[in-house]
């Protein structure tokens, strides 16, 4: 019998996930016991028990069975593969799910789970905005902690993360948060380009920059202006015409109008000098 199909046993019995140190003091209490083989595996260490699970998670992959051996936050156990999720949840019944962590919310878990011990102060300092409502989520649901205190004006408190963190995102532990250099390789998708109804052929409009809409403005405001002052010329232009044209017509009949009276009065006086 293997170290390895007796942890197997275990876990396939356990109700819950088992630690390496867990599995070490149910291999002590076997064989204390004294049934049949266990008090050969006894005195196992630690060590040879991961190595173990480890050996035996990669032969769980190799058959390709609709299970697998996991370790999350330290603690084994095996889990059914996704694919087969419909039937399972017909059978436990369907569970409220967590509700899912914000934005912001991510954001400083992540700064707190890389830059840990962290104050709150240097949170903010990364963030540029107040975390108070944010780290109160974080650790009313047990993904963040107060750690301790920085040796610092006031002793600020410290936080850190959490084995619900752990089991929440799925990690064995801190060390598999993905460094840097992982983070600037993965894949960043843009969103696809609106579907328009026009031609694929058409040139697609050069977005205008700042000073280049600042400027456009600039300029219809102008040509307004321009505008709005050949208008107003041109009605001045408009009334002098008119006056002009009211100014000859009434010269011309006061002319008119002489002409009459004195051809009148040059009759009226032929007349008187006939009759006398």
């Amino acid at each position: 019998m293997e170290l390895k199909d007796i942890l197997e046993a275990i876990l396939f019995s356990s109700q819950k996930p088992l630690s390496a140190k867990e599995l070490q003091d149910i291999l002590k209490q076997a064989g204390e016991a004294g049934e049949g083989e266990s008090k050969e595996f006894a005195k196992t260490k630690a060590a040879a028990i991961t190595k173990a699970l480890e050996t035996l998670a990669g032969e769980v992959d190799e058959l390709n069975r609709s299970h697998r051996l996991v370790c999350v936050a330290g603690s084994w156990q095996f889990v059914t593969q996704t694919e087969y999720a419909p039937w399972v949840r017909a059978l436990v019944g369907v569970k409220n799910r967590p509700t899912r962590l914000s934005k912001p919310a991510l954001e400083t878990l992540a700064i707190i789970a890389y830059r840990q011990p962290i104050t709150r102060a240097q949170m903010e300092e990364i963030r540029g905005v107040s975390v108070d409502g944010v780290i109160g989520t974080l650790v009313e649901r047990e993904l963040a902690e107060v750690i301790g205190r920085a040796d610092g004006p006031g002793r600020p408190q410290t936080y850190g993360t959490t084995q619900m963190f752990l089991e929440y995102f799925g990690l064995r532990g801190l060390e598999e948060l993905p460094d840097a250099e992982e983070l600037r390789q993965v894949p960043v998708t843009r969103p696809e380009a609106p579907v328009t109804t026009g031609d694929d052929d058409d040139e697609k409009p050069d977005q205008m920059s700042l000073e280049e809409v600042t400027e456009a403005k600039d300029n219809d405001a102008g040509k307004l202006a321009e505008t709005a002052a050949e208008q107003a010329g041109e009605a001045v232009e408009d009334d002098e015409e008119e006056e002009d044209y009211d100014d000859d017509e009434f010269e011309d009949d006061d002319d008119d109008d002489d002409d009459e009276f004195d051809g009148g009065e040059d009759e009226a006086v032929e007349e008187a000098s006939q009759t006398s």
